[in-house]
């Protein structure tokens, strides 16, 4: 399969350039050149699938023709080492539960599987491919864990200095090896401004391989699909299998993004809730018609914090830049720092669930706006200890217990880069590597 431009000026590339590019000469994101759907007999049966063979079956839709199917299956079974359950909250809400892999966030499904789509495409290749990425918490955690001691490829982690948590920090800095992590002394907006200057720019493109391993990537975003299909089929399993709801919580927009190919693939969504922090770029978007980016600004939900969401270009695509169609497909939520506490603590007490930030936004907005007959899901992106310090000022009772997962980060040494938010400085420290 083919993949084009949002922006239509450069030529369609392969699956392969597309993974390896990152983002297209025209600075437009790729997209696949068409969305296949399912026949509706297979959801009737979906519930008798696992996860990790969903997962394939989605899989086969997009990458089927470029990777052979006994290579694709070992791609996803090797990423999905793990499982994304669906947990009841309360009467009609229920938590999708994205944290059960290795770095404790949803970041897991997309940045495992391209380092390892990407390490495919490399096999007997001694071409050294450098990939940039930058992260506001999860990202970064995912994406270099995933590409820990794999051949050929270097990772280069941008972050904002001081606006990640300490145990994101921990999981992105500490590992060495293939491994750099840059402290970057500006916001997220800054760190992903940098990457995709160094895609566009021609003495890197003449010197070095870059390739971008944010949701900009098709190989990080698509597989985010996955976990969808498998909510689905989960609800399914309960009895559950129409007037769904889903709450995504949004900064980047590629988890959404992933959602809306879920359902035009013929996923049964009867709709999205996009639910922000106060970074409501898209909410205002959905309310007006006008999308005017902005300085990001710093919440608890950091990782949310973004105000000039990439993805938004590829929502725009897939809905012919409609206005009245994507607010027919999604529904905006924005919350204060106060109401993101006040509900965290809310539904920790009153249903003895403890949410993170970002899903605590996710469930407001569900609560705030579902119907009768409807069910909704919200997406738990991250465990809870990755903000303990948040978390447990919020709720008020003790500690949170820290996963044995993220105790070994914490003994780790910090080895970062401090670097300005100035383009020529970046440029001079990737020439020097």
């Amino acid at each position: 399969m083919n993949y084009y431009s949002t922006n239509k000026s450069v030529p369609e590339v392969s699956l392969k350039e597309a993974v390896i590019k990152g983002l297209a000469d025209d600075k437009g994101l790729f997209m696949p050149e068409r969305i296949e759907a399912f026949p509706k007999s297979f959801f009737e049966t979906i519930h008798q699938l696992s996860f990790q063979e969903i997962s394939f079956e989605v899989a086969k839709k997009f990458f089927g023709e470029d990777v052979p199917e006994a290579d694709l299956k070992k791609l996803v079974d090797d990423t999905l080492n793990f499982d994304c359950p669906v947990v009841h909250v309360n009467d009609n809400i229920f938590s999708l539960e994205l944290f059960h892999g290795p770095t404790l966030a949803f970041k897991d499904v997309g940045g495992r599987f391209m380092a390892r789509l990407l390490a495919y495409f490399l096999e007997g290749n001694d071409q050294q491919v450098n990939v940039l990425v930058a992260t506001s918490g999860d990202t970064g955690s995912a994406v270099a864990n995933g590409f820990l001691g794999v051949p050929r490829i270097h990772v280069y982690v941008l972050y904002p200095k001081g606006l990640v948590s300490e145990i994101q920090e921990k999981q992105f800095t500490t590992l060495g090896q293939n491994i750099t992590a840059i402290e970057v002394e500006g916001t997220f907006d800054d760190c992903q401004r940098l990457v995709k200057a160094a895609f566009l720019d021609k003495q890197l493109k003449t010197g070095l391989t870059l390739t971008s391993a944010n949701s900009i990537n098709v190989a990080r975003f698509l597989p985010q699909a996955f976990y969808y299909f498998n909510a689905y089929a989960r609800l399914r399993e309960r009895g559950v299998n129409e007037d769904i709801v889903i709450s995504v919580p949004s900064g980047n927009f590629g988890n959404l993004t992933a959602g809306l190919f879920a359902k035009k693939m013929g996923l049964p969504i009867k709709r999205f809730i996009a639910a922000n922090n106060e970074n409501d770029i898209v909410y205002n978007y959905l309310k007006t018609g006008k999308y005017e980016p902005r300085a990001s600004v710093a919440t608890i939900a950091n990782a949310m914090d973004v105000g000039d969401p990439s993805n938004f270009a590829r929502i725009l695509d897939l809905y012919d830049h409609s206005h009245a169609a994507i607010q027919a497909e999604i529904t905006g939520y924005r919350y204060s720092n106060s109401e993101i506490k006040d509900v965290l603590n809310e539904v920790y007490h009153k249903y003895g669930y403890l949410t993170d930030p970002h899903g605590a936004t996710g469930y407001k907005a569900l609560d705030e706006s579902l119907l009768d007959g409807e069910t909704g899901v919200f997406l738990e992106t991250a465990h809870p200890a990755k903000f303990t310090e948040t978390v447990e000022k919020i709720i008020g009772v003790g500690k949170v217990p820290l996963p044995e997962k993220l105790a070994e980060f914490m003994k780790g040494e910090k080895l970062s880069i401090p670097l300005s938010k100035e383009f020529d400085d970046f440029r001079a420290f990737l020439l020097q590597q």
